[in-house]
């Protein structure tokens, strides 16, 4: 047993039968799992309109609130796709949410979780646009919409589709987030683990003996995950609906 990593899932613009191969993960994990971490991206586009939100995600949204039931926590932070999470996620399903790198205890290792969008150098317009979508203004503007038109805006501007096949500037992307997260393994000795996502690569780097960067990769593509056991090496693995 131990503890269970999953980023970048994109629910909502995947098909169908990945969906259903994650409810079987997270099925797996309810018998496997100490504790399920969730990069960011768990969902293409997520929004609360106070109690609204978007229907399709309910069979997933059960099934985190089962494994929380069951004395699994479960731990996500918002990607740049569903950065705009609250009070249903955290009350009604039991996630322990939040935005932004924050720390936790992973496979008995101290850990900082980012999603790893706008992080470390370069991608200034990046940064510059993530200060905008994310702030009050947009958050609050954004709910004055229907969420019928909201959700048929977000859903047109999303570009995860294309990163079914491979993008060459997700390299570009993985490069700086390991840059950043190696970054911080220097600058923090007792940090032991930096756990990231955004890049949908998979990576496992050991930095220095026993200290590790780990991006767990996609579920577009690759249905990577990865599991963090106390005094074991981390592994990074791939579903197959067997475990």
């Amino acid at each position: 047993m131990g503890d269970f990593v999953a980023s970048d899932i994109h629910l909502g613009a995947v098909p169908e039968e990945t969906e259903r191969a994650f409810l079987r993960f997270l099925e797996y994990s309810g018998a496997n799992a100490a504790q399920l971490l969730l990069p960011g991206d768990l969902f293409d586009f997520w929004f609360e309109w106070g109690g609204l939100i978007e229907g399709k995600h309910f069979r997933v949204l059960a099934a985190l609130a089962r494994l929380v039931e069951a004395g699994i926590p479960v731990t996500m932070v918002g990607g740049n796709h569903d950065a705009w999470g609250g009070r249903f996620l955290r009350e009604e399903v039991g996630i322990a949410y939040s935005v932004g790198p924050r720390r936790l205890r992973l496979g008995g290792r101290e850990t900082l979780v980012a999603h790893g969008d706008g992080l470390g150098s370069g991608d200034l317009k990046y940064r510059m646009l993530k200060a905008v979508i994310r702030s009050r203004a947009a958050f609050d503007g954004f709910r004055l919409l229907h969420p019928e038109v909201g959700l048929g805006l977000a859903h047109r501007v999303s570009s995860t589709e294309a990163k079914a096949v491979d993008d060459p500037r997700e390299k570009g992307r993985a490069r700086q987030i390991q840059q950043w997260a190696l970054a911080m393994l220097e600058s923090e000795p007792a940090l032991e683990l930096v756990v990231c996502g955004h890049s949908h690569l998979p990576v496992l780097l050991e930095a220095s003996p026993g200290r590790w960067y780990l991006n767990a990769g996609d579920w577009v593509r690759n249905r990577s995950y990865a599991v963090v056991a106390e005094g074991a090496r981390p592994q990074l693995l791939e579903w197959s609906g067997k475990g």
